[in-house]
């Protein structure tokens, strides 16, 4: 109702949760925001060659709620097929599938179609997970000046060229692109109530993060669980604005840690 209504709300889901009202498939970046350590382990695991030694199934030894273990299947006969170098890749989409929904599918769906009942779903699905979430949200009022006074740097320094350029760059922006920044590099647009020093990553608080990494010709990646752009050294303010740009755009992360 406050969609359409246009009124928004002060609330902040996490991006698979979006992805679900819109009935889109969580992926390997959105891993990380939920699970950070499953995230680095299916990251090593996708860089390295499958043995027999890892004694690795399409299942999953799991507690219920009552604290008795139980193998979830990722499909049938699962607990019988061994992860291979060569189907490693399905392993991994389908416990990705499993640790975001399980447990969460009969009352996302209601969530869904309750949604939908009052806007219909070719309206929504027009957007992206993103612009879901301002739509849902509204754009916050982000203090730039708060921003840059609570932003932690990886070798560069704050009188560095690019540092000025990319605060030039975000002081240009409209709110909406600021919006986007903050979601591509935190995950969410939403700023807490005591401003960015109290902005949280996946395992506490985490002040936003500038690291100096990759070449001019690289675009900007973001690290979302912990709240970190890896952003190259541009020489050229120009540059730098149509990187950052097309990176926010494309909604391009790292998948390294």
């Amino acid at each position: 109702m406050a969609i359409f209504h246009t009124q928004y709300l002060d609330i902040s889901f996490t991006v698979p949760l979006y992805k679900g009202l819109l009935g889109k498939k969580p992926d390997f970046n959105d891993l990380e925001s939920v699970d950070p350590q499953l995230y680095k382990n299916f990251k090593w695991l996708l860089e390295n060659e499958v043995t027999e030694d890892y004694g690795l199934t399409f299942s999953r030894d799991e507690e219920d709620c009552f604290g008795v273990k139980q193998t979830i299947e990722l499909k049938e006969d699962g607990a019988n097929i061994p992860v291979t170098d060569e189907n490693k890749q399905e392993y991994i989409d389908l416990l990705i599938e499993h640790s975001i929904n399980s447990g969460v599918e009969e009352q996302l769906k209601a969530f869904r179609n309750g949604l939908y009942e009052i806007i219909p779903d070719d309206l929504l699905k027009i957007f992206d997970e993103r612009e879901l979430e301002l739509l849902i949200g509204g754009l916050n009022n982000i203090d730039v000046d708060d921003w840059e006074n609570n932003t932690d740097y990886r070798s560069y320094k704050k009188d560095d060229k690019t540092i000025v350029y990319f605060w030039k760059c975000v002081r240009e922006f409209d709110d909406e692109m600021r919006a986007r920044l903050l979601q591509f590099v935190t995950g969410t647009s939403r700023i807490p109530v005591t401003g960015f020093k109290d902005l949280q990553g996946s395992d506490g608080p985490r002040h936003f993060t500038i690291e100096k990494t990759g070449k001019q010709d690289d675009l900007p990646k973001s690290h979302t669980c912990f709240n970190r752009i890896d952003l190259p050294p541009y020489n050229d303010y120009e540059q730098l604005k149509k990187k950052l740009t097309l990176a926010i755009e494309e909604g391009i992360t790292f998948q390294q840690e």
